[in-house]
């Protein structure tokens, strides 16, 4: 049994609300831009709109396109295979990208490396969702 949500502040819920709409909006853009992760974004304005708008909370989660993408994890069914690889590498390239090429304070660089390596472990710590491939087809 979850605890209920303590309620918060009105200017606390605008910020979350503001931050949910910002969130979808760079989860879309994610969707068309390679290196952009989609589905952390939509995960963040999920979390912002449950704390702030129960509409905009169910909206997300029921979206034909967007909802989808949310389920499994939403679900506890993990996350398939492929995007869990796909997470990985593109995490990988952009840490790479910007701590060879973009940081020169050594202190960010390795901070973007602790970061990249929390992040990982994560990703790989998540149950492995069963893809379409996979399923028992009868």
């Amino acid at each position: 049994m979850s605890r209920p949500l303590k309620p918060l502040h009105p200017v606390l819920c605008w910020a979350l609300f503001v931050v949910g709409i910002i969130a979808v909006g760079l989860g879309v853009i994610g969707i068309f831009v390679p290196l952009l992760p989609t589905v952390p974004f939509l995960l963040l304005a999920l979390a912002c709109f449950a704390r702030s708008s129960q509409r905009f909370y169910s909206w997300l989660r029921d979206h034909v396109h967007l909802g989808p993408l949310l389920r499994p994890y939403l679900q506890k069914e993990g996350i398939p295979r492929g995007a869990r690889l796909k997470a990985i590498g593109l995490l990988w390239a952009s840490i790479s990208f910007s701590a060879l090429l973009l940081i020169e304070a050594v202190w960010v660089r390795g901070g973007l490396l602790v970061i990249g390596l929390c992040v990982t472990l994560y990703l790989l710590r998540l149950p492995t969702a069963k893809s379409l491939d996979q399923e028992d087809v009868r």
